[in-house]
């Protein structure tokens, strides 16, 4: 688990695995709200490395570390490595000898496919990733797996949102409640910093309507946002049940894929301020209206939520399989 969207991707799918008998084991590095909501989900897990922050040469030092200590810790154990994205996992379990699944649904970081990719012997994405994408990273028609719809559809097949998540976190909920997740500013695949994020902010923590709920990725952003002393601006101390919040609340901004995708998936209002290359999930999705580029922050629509949340629960056993298929 190496992001905050992996406690939540993997809970369903460890739950099942070890409902059919198989071991799991998961290892963790301390970055944004990982280890938070490891935690707040009831997942045990072992912690190696760390975040290296944005520069190019640290990033590569920390991968070769995390890689070396992943190795030893898992040398002789295993049967399969299944990570979503992570270079850690897929050059450590090359070097054990280990069989890796690589699971993501952003084709655009090219840096961490190309490793990832090629050292994977099965590759999983949803169907709105055209394969065509794909091949430069040595993904092959063999290699690769595709689900239906979004990542998002099967984590949620079980979500009941908590209806104290507002209380918990002092939020008006008589006034418009708006999630607002920041950009990925130390994310290789995002390097410029993304100026319409504080026009948003700037502009939701002026009206005493609107209540802002500001999920920062890193405690930088935490004092950054902070600083900014706008009166109608909440921000949360630690990891969140973000998925109860995103229910609870009357729209989403948000330069994050999966919390874009879980706002989609349970019917909230969403606008992406995401400034890098759309990925093909992100392109079917604005297409069928769904998620809502923006560019301008007069154009966000800033009214209360009447609409009854409804939405696609999807068996998680169909990631199950995939995974599994890898080592039958």
């Amino acid at each position: 688990m190496t992001a905050s969207a992996h406690p939540v991707v993997f809970r369903p799918v460890i739950t099942r695995l070890k409902d059919a008998g198989h071991e799991v084991q998961i290892t963790a590095r301390d970055y944004a709200q990982t280890l938070g909501l490891l935690k707040l989900h009831g997942l045990e897990y072992v912690a190696i490395g760390q975040h290296a922050g944005a520069s190019r040469t640290r990033k590569a030092m920390a991968l070769a570390g995390r890689t070396t200590k992943l190795h030893r810790w898992a040398r002789g154990r295993f049967d399969l490595g299944v990570a979503h994205g992570s270079n850690d996992l897929a050059l450590a379990a090359a070097w054990a000898g280990i069989p890796a699944v690589n699971m993501f649904d952003y084709e655009f970081a090219t840096q961490q496919h190309h490793i990832g990719c090629r050292l994977a012997q099965r590759v999983i994405t949803p169907d709105a990733i055209p394969p065509s994408r794909l091949w430069r990273f040595g993904v092959t028609e063999a290699k690769l797996r595709q689900y239906q719809g979004l990542k998002e559809e099967y984590y949620l097949a079980d979500f009941e949102p908590d209806p104290t998540i507002l209380d918990q976190l002092g939020v008006d909920g008589k006034r418009v409640v708006v999630v607002v997740r920041p950009p990925p500013d130390v994310s290789l695949y995002h390097r410029k910093s993304n100026p319409l994020f504080p026009r948003v902010l700037g502009h939701l923590g002026a009206r005493d309507d609107v209540q802002a709920v500001v999920l920062p990725r890193t405690e930088a952003q935490r004092q950054n946002v902070r600083a900014l002393n706008l009166p109608s601006v909440v921000v949360t101390d630690h990891a969140v049940d973000a998925q109860s919040l995103i229910a609870a609340a009357d729209l989403v901004v948000s330069a994050g894929g999966s919390m874009n995708r879980e706002a989609v998936a349970l019917g909230v209002p969403v606008y992406t301020t995401y400034g890098g290359r759309l990925g093909g999930v992100d392109e079917a999705l604005i297409r069928s209206g769904r998620l809502r580029p923006l560019s301008d922050v007069r154009a966000l629509e800033l009214e209360k939520r009447t609409k009854t949340l409804d939405w696609p629960r999807r068996d998680p056993a169909v990631i199950v399989d995939m995974i599994l298929s890898t080592v039958e």
